[in-house]
């Protein structure tokens, strides 16, 4: 009974702590406080609730309890005797039913907005907002964010830590940002998100091809960033390219965990249901549109294409080109040339994608980037130039971190040498 108590304990935190550290920070004006607060919530529950039973609302005795610790811990510092009336008032009419004592707060999707814009300010960098935002959206202890992106737990719990004095003492306000700088800061959070979301989807490093628990992390931020922001489109692009690549997961390796990839996948295994919420949101994205579309717009446009294609062959690579060309004008980067050099070898033969490919080679942002030889190597296989090739792949297995691709990578440079390599597309 307890072992069921514990778990239902674990599933509840797991929903409401997002809610209950941005109702916190609203109030206390500090993220730092409000998490201690809202952990201090927890370990009450962990004692009460195996002998009195889990309340009816679980949220709501969440809620109070913390609030009950916030005046508690407010009323030991005179300067702060504004803020104990203001948290006071709040708990001013009770009842003997904790669970009915405190309702919803008003504006709760507000609070987590806010939340959201505080984790992933810019003042932070991008290891520290990416760690914060796991912490306090995703539930994730720092061992679980250490494991996730395969770094020592000390390290995710200094950038915590840290995250939280910056915050404070950069007295970063607990609010939306409006005009202009809206679009830069909406811009920052979707990064993080976008970035949790890659690190599953192909992990930068480890045995591990992919890590899907990261994925339904980023998913559901973006689910909930759909839910508060829904009129901007921008969310809901990122979260329609998200569905939909993760729609893939169960194609994208085999049996021992290799990597497969797309030209090989079984179609059949990809999630329709996913596909199909991520392109309802890809609608929703346009129907919201005052402008031309932006980043995460045009890469679920692309994930769409992908979607929509019943075998690789019927896939639309001129359109794919085309909306990589949009792309590469909205947010200049070499990556985006890398994969629009792809989509024009698909379309229009691998000597044109060549073409464009070896005018990256320049690029000091892609000297070390793993995918460029990769790209090259499968490029120049379809070219028949197999020794080329074998080169290429031998150093993209050189520069990856991730051991599986380091595996599929040589063995495509094995079968260079046999001149039996079987082409295909990320």
């Amino acid at each position: 009974m307890a072992t069921d108590t514990h778990r239902a304990i674990e599933a509840v935190w797991r929903i409401e702590s997002p809610r209950l550290i941005a109702g916190l920070t609203r109030l206390v004006r500090d993220v730092g406080m409000a998490e201690e607060l809202a952990q201090d919530a927890l370990v009450a529950a962990l004692e009460q609730w195996p002998a009195e039973g889990v309340p009816r609302n679980p949220g709501a005795w969440l809620m109070t309890t913390a609030k009950r610790r916030a005046i508690d811990q407010i009323r030991r510092n005179e300067t702060y005797r504004r803020k104990v009336e203001e948290v006071g008032r709040d708990l001013e009419e009770s009842t003997p039913d904790i669970g009915a004592m405190v309702a919803e707060d008003d504006g709760i999707g507000d609070d987590l907005l806010r939340l959201v814009f505080v984790a992933c300010h810019p003042v932070l960098s991008t290891e520290a907002r990416t760690a914060l935002t796991l912490r306090l959206f995703g539930g994730l202890t720092t061992d679980e964010i250490a494991r996730a992106f395969l770094v020592p737990e000390t390290t995710v719990a200094q950038r915590i830590v840290r995250a939280k004095k910056t915050l404070a003492n950069a007295r970063v306000p607990f609010e939306v940002p409006q005009g202009e700088e809206l679009a830069a800061r909406l811009s920052s959070v979707l990064e993080v998100v976008y970035l949790i979301f890659n690190e599953g989807y192909s992990a930068t490093a480890g045995d591990d091809w992919m890590r899907p628990a990261l994925c339904e992390d980023a998913l559901r931020l973006g689910r909930i960033l759909a839910r508060l922001a829904p009129r901007e489109p921008e969310v809901h692009g990122l979260v329609a390219l998200m569905e939909i690549q993760a729609s893939r997961t169960g194609a994208r390796t085999g049996p021992g965990g290799e990597p497969i990839l797309l030209a090989d996948q079984n179609r059949a295994r990809w999630d329709q249901l996913l596909i199909r919420r991520g392109l309802t949101a890809l609608e929703r994205a346009e129907a919201v549109l005052d402008a031309r579309p932006g980043p995460y717009v045009l890469q679920a446009a692309i994930a769409a294409c992908h979607a929509r294609a019943r075998r690789f062959e019927d896939t639309d690579w001129a359109r794919i080109a085309r909306l990589y060309e949009q792309l590469a004008a909205t947010r200049p980067s070499p990556v985006v040339e890398l994969n629009r050099a792809v989509a024009l070898s698909m379309a229009f033969g691998p000597a044109a994608g060549l073409a464009l490919l070896d005018q990256l080679l320049a690029f000091p942002a892609l000297q070390s980037y793993h995918l460029l030889p990769s790209v090259r190597g499968d490029l120049l296989t379809k070219l028949d130039r197999y020794a080329e090739a074998r080169v290429e792949f031998e150093r993209a297995a050189s520069l990856t971190r991730n051991e599986r691709e380091r595996a599929l990578l040589l063995d495509r440079a094995a079968a260079c040498s046999s001149r039996g390599l079987k082409p295909g597309a990320a």
